[in-house]
């Protein structure tokens, strides 16, 4: 069957495939993120705030003394060379911690008098 040069390419069925995987991709990449959105939703955080002049020694102090906690996990500790101010407030994971639990964990950390607050948030709450 004879057909128009300038209508039909031969290269078209091609970039029809171009295009389909294109779309696959994206919905696939579309789809991981959701899950990652998804598992950030159950994730539970105590947030421990400092008093003014509260040295970075002292805080890290305190992660020590409150980090062996059953069912929690404090934030890793960053590079404070590079990162000096990263520990203005402290951040426990409590997601797999029962109520008894967070309760320790909170008495712990308020023992220290430069603990001015401790809160409770889900972590999709994070920069909001």
């Amino acid at each position: 069957m004879p057909v128009l040069p300038r209508v039909v390419h031969p290269a078209a069925p091609r970039a029809g495939l171009v295009v389909l995987a294109g779309l696959v991709a994206g919905l696939g990449l579309g789809l991981t993120g959701c899950a990652k959105f998804d598992a950030a939703l159950g994730q539970q955080q105590v947030i421990v705030s400092f008093r003014d002049g509260t040295t970075t020694a002292q805080r890290v102090a305190i992660r020590a003394a409150c980090a062996s906690m059953p069912g929690t996990s404090p934030q890793a500790l960053p590079d404070l060379k590079k990162y000096p101010y990263a520990l203005e407030q402290l951040t426990f994971t409590i997601t797999k911690a029962t109520s008894a639990q967070v309760v320790a964990l909170e008495n712990c950390l308020q023992k220290f008098p430069s603990v001015t607050g401790v809160s409770q948030q889900d972590a999709s709450d994070e920069g909001g």
